[in-house]
């Protein structure tokens, strides 16, 4: 199920995929974490400030993704070696997975993927079981925060699906 614009819907599987991942290149997809809530966080690129700015405010807030139990992995169609120099550079612990090649597939299947050549600023929140239970569209100059994550995350909680 989408929404006009393309994005993923809430009660949609969530599509299987592997990509290389910080911060050694390994294979990681949502399914590994199976069992409990995953936060896809796509994002149209390293480097530039708003992305920038979105990513260490998240890396800020990973004690309470930690709470949740969340795992928490940054897509954007950059290469894993603008991965990897971003993610020291601003201090970004969580895997920052890279959709390069064939560009931007896994942000397509999403939804997520901008005309511009880049992901969309998205945010999608899967069950323990890879059913997406919120997703959310921002424009490219806009941070989203992480409030509509933590409120999505909440919500799994009081459903008994997660714990806090």
């Amino acid at each position: 199920m989408s929404d006009p614009n393309g994005l993923i819907q809430p009660g949609s599987p969530a599509p299987g995929f592997t990509l290389a991942a910080t911060p050694d290149g390994h294979q990681i997809g949502p399914e590994q974490f199976r069992g409990r809530p995953v936060v896809l966080a796509f994002y149209p690129a390293d480097w530039s400030p708003v992305c920038g700015d979105q990513m260490a405010l998240y890396q800020a807030a990973a004690p309470v993704f930690d709470q949740y139990q969340a795992a928490l992995l940054g897509i954007s169609v950059d290469s894993i070696w603008s991965h990897r120099a971003f993610a020291q550079a601003r201090g970004i612990e969580f895997p920052l997975l890279a959709d390069f090649e064939p560009k931007g597939e896994v942000a397509r299947r999403y939804g997520a993927y901008a005309p511009r050549g880049e992901a969309d600023r998205a945010l999608v929140v899967l069950d323990q079981t890879g059913t997406v239970t919120w997703s959310h569209l921002s424009a490219p100059d806009v941070n989203p925060g992480a409030d509509g994550i933590f409120d999505a995350l909440d919500r799994l909680a009081q459903q008994g699906v997660v714990t806090r």
